[in-house]
């Protein structure tokens, strides 16, 4: 089987490269390949469950078309209609947006965001914009965040929401078959062709069929996301694939009461705290903000299984949940932050019994575990039913602990209540990046013919960017 191009993952990376190579004759035969299911096929159960039932072979709710990020909240962060700060910059987001800014010069990507914006909203995006209509409000609390040295960062959002998301990806992937794209569903990309430096094509496992080829193209892109970075890090290992000692960022999902997070939610929707703790001076931030949401279990490689949160537009809880994660960087010799992260993880995950653990905030300064009895008496019900009780300072390690708490306590003295002990914490949340992939200015690794893009490889952070990545691959890809 030959193509023109080969993409290993179908996330929002992938979809808008195939998107816009569409219009470019030159790629007439161009194959999309993921492990998980076809957007309409994608279905978690736990809304029904109250518990993650580790769906086999796959999570749906980390793989398949659209990816993980769109089956979480789908938040559209719109940086291209930021304003401005003081210093003439734009916060890019998450990692402050990824590595494509060491690529592309930053108006040239908010051009960029601005074309790939409007490809959201021509297949439904929501035409809202969050977080533009109380400018005095918001400065008001990003001068009292500077005060407790921390940065509050706000730009424009388009929700659109787990359930209208699917709808939205739906159209989207309707779009690309109709217009000739192969997609294979259920297929797992065990492994590289690659001969003289050169790519030659991708070795296929087909699950259902339990049926192993190989598939050739002179031309693959690696769009594999944070499900795929593990994948991702072992391929550039085998292969001698240049990299740089990538990061990790590890913490806790935060649940606590929409009455504590009012102004936030009201005046920026998703508000991103960022601050340096005593005593460490780590970097820690908030994350995917849910108002009004639901705080989710998803399974990644290696049976590992990670907190998350959804955000629906119909459907409502009366607590907001949020992302609290220290980054960390590691130096020489040490080159293995993925594996740091999966350890976090296993340890908890054995804590819990292979589930989610949840501790109340107070009891952790009290120096003694949750108990499902503290639950079902705590004034915040936990949105996660199958959460176990316990003791997340088993598993996390002191500095991770430390920064959080600390952010937890300076954050507190802007939101009132964000540090009440009854508040939870869930864990573990960990966002993982491969080490960092060298690229040339046309995303090319030091394999001729093989290109990264997407969160996986770190080149971006989030729905918007990665979309925007493949929006720019596709335009290299189509002056070769």
């Amino acid at each position: 089987m030959n193509y023109d191009l080969i993409v290993v993952g179908m996330g929002p990376s992938s979809v808008f490269l195939a998107y816009e190579l569409i219009n470019t004759k030159k790629y007439k035969n161009i194959l999309l390949i993921d492990q998980g299911k076809s957007v309409e096929k994608r279905y978690c159960p736990i809304s029904k469950t109250n518990k993650c039932m580790g769906c086999k072979p796959y999570c749906n709710i980390t793989c398949g078309f659209s990816g993980a990020g769109a089956f979480s909240d789908g938040k559209l962060n719109s940086y291209h209609l930021s304003s401005k700060d003081s210093d003439g910059d734009i916060y890019l987001g998450g990692n402050d947006g990824g590595y494509i800014k060491k690529y592309m010069p930053k108006d040239e990507i908010f051009k960029l965001l601005e074309y790939t914006d409007n490809i959201y909203l021509k297949f439904g995006a929501d035409k809202e914009l969050k977080g533009i209509n109380y400018k005095e409000e918001i400065l008001e609390l990003q001068e009292k965040s500077k005060k407790q040295g921390l940065n509050l960062v706000s730009y424009p959002i388009r929700h659109l929401g787990t359930e209208k998301a699917h709808i939205l990806y739906g159209k989207l992937q309707k779009y690309l078959k109709d217009n000739g794209i192969n997609m294979l569903f259920e297929t797992e990309a065990k492994d590289l062709i690659i001969e003289d430096g050169k790519v030659k094509g991708v070795k296929i496992h087909d699950i259902k069929n339990d049926i192993c080829k190989d598939l050739f193209s002179d031309k693959v892109v690696l769009a594999v996301g944070r499900k795929g970075a593990s994948w991702l890090s072992d391929i550039c290992n085998k292969y001698g694939i240049e990299t740089k000692i990538g990061s990790v960022d590890i913490g806790i999902r935060y649940e606590l009461p929409d009455k504590t997070m009012a102004k936030i939610n009201k005046y920026l929707y998703e508000g991103k705290f960022i601050g340096r703790p005593f005593p460490y001076r780590d970097k820690v931030r908030t994350f995917c903000q849910n108002p009004s949401g639901f705080v989710s279990a998803e399974v990644y490689d290696n049976g590992l299984t990670l907190v998350n949160g959804h955000s629906y537009k119909d459907k409502k809880s009366t607590n907001t949940n949020l992302a609290i994660l220290v980054s960390h960087h590691f130096t020489h010799p040490f080159d293995k932050p993925i594996e740091y992260g999966e350890n976090v993880a296993q340890n908890l995950n054995r804590l819990a019994g292979n589930k989610i653990m949840v501790q109340r905030l107070g009891d952790i300064y009290r120096g003694r575990r949750t108990w499902e009895e503290d639950l079902n008496n705590n004034s915040v019900k936990p949105t996660l039913k199958g959460a176990v009780a316990g003791d997340l300072t088993y598993g996390l390690g002191y500095r991770t602990m430390t920064d959080i708490l600390q952010f937890i306590k300076d954050i507190d003295k802007v939101v009132e209540g964000f540090a009440h002990p009854d508040n939870l914490l869930y864990g573990p949340e960990i966002k993982f990046y491969s080490n960092e992939v060298v690229l040339d200015k046309d995303f090319q690794t030091s394999i001729k013919g093989l290109y990264s893009i997407g969160d996986g490889g770190g080149l971006s952070t989030g729905l918007m960017m990665a979309s925007a990545s493949g929006i720019q691959m596709a335009r290299i890809l189509s002056k070769k």
